[in-house]
Order: C-alpha cells, then structure tokens, then sequence
C-alpha cells in the first residue's frame, strides 16, 4: 500500500511540472514584399497575390517593405510570449546583414496571426532577404520554432 502511494505521489508531481510548462509553436510564416502603397496584392484574390509577389520580385524598385504574416499558437499562459523574426540578408557589396524583428504576443485559445514588418530607410540598408527564422519565447526558453529552408 506504501508503494502504491508514494507511486501516485512521483507521478502526482510530474503531471505538475508538466502542466507549468508553456508549450506554443509556428503554425506557418508568409513572407511578403509590399509596394509603396504598402499593397501585397492587388485585389483580394489569392492567385492575384501570388502574381502580384511574383511581379514585386522581378521588379525590387517598386518594393518598399517586406512583411512577415506569422501564424502562432501558445497555451494560455500567465505572462506575455515573445514573437521573433530573425533574418538573414545581403547588403550593398555582397556583406552579410542580420536583422531581427520582435512583438509581444498574449495567448489565447486558437491561433493567431501576427506581423512584423521591415520597411523604409530600414529595408534598403538591410538588402535583400536571402533566409528567415521565426520563433516563440517564453521567457528565455524558445517553445517553437520555423525556419526557411536556406535558414
């Protein structure tokens, strides 16, 4: 009988500990270029969008910012979770260029999109994007994580 309950006792505190913990992760990341007009798209329509990214793309003088469309879901939590966008770019002369972009977040009960955007002055010292990584922090404990393929 002893056994029996020091053996609900061990598994008694675990299941506590386990349900501290604060768990999250990233459900899809979009990255999009925006014109001056600060448009990813034309018109509403998805294929229309996709073109008009296509267009951004070939054309990098109309672009004035690019946007990343964050989807994230976290467990309620008592305190604030921290989103983050890293990236990886190529400046003037081919130089390396970091750059990260951060937002507090607050959970709730389905997932949610957030964005970060880098524009202006801001974008055209960074150069172009080349890889990105977009992760959730609770605290300083990373709980998700998505990152692009040349990341």
């Amino acid at each position: 009988m002893r056994r029996l309950i020091i053996a609900c006792l061990i598994i008694g505190s675990f299941t506590a500990l386990a349900a501290d913990a604060v768990t999250g992760r990233i459900v899809k990341v979009l990255p999009l270029f925006l014109d001056a007009q600060g448009r990813d798209a034309t018109s509403p329509s998805l294929f229309d969008r996709d073109a008009y990214q296509f267009f951004l793309r070939d054309h990098a003088s109309q672009i004035s910012a690019i946007r990343y469309d964050v989807q994230w879901k976290a467990a309620k939590s008592g305190g604030n979770i921290k989103l983050r966008v890293e990236l990886r770019g190529i400046g003037d002369g081919g130089v390396p260029k970091l750059k990260t972009l951060e937002a507090e977040v607050t959970p709730g009960t389905f997932s949610q999109w957030t964005s970060l955007m880098l524009g202006g002055e801001e974008y055209k010292k960074f150069g172009s994007a080349v890889a990105w990584r977009a992760s959730l922090w609770a605290g300083d404990r990373q709980i998700g994580e998505q990152k692009s393929f040349l990341w």
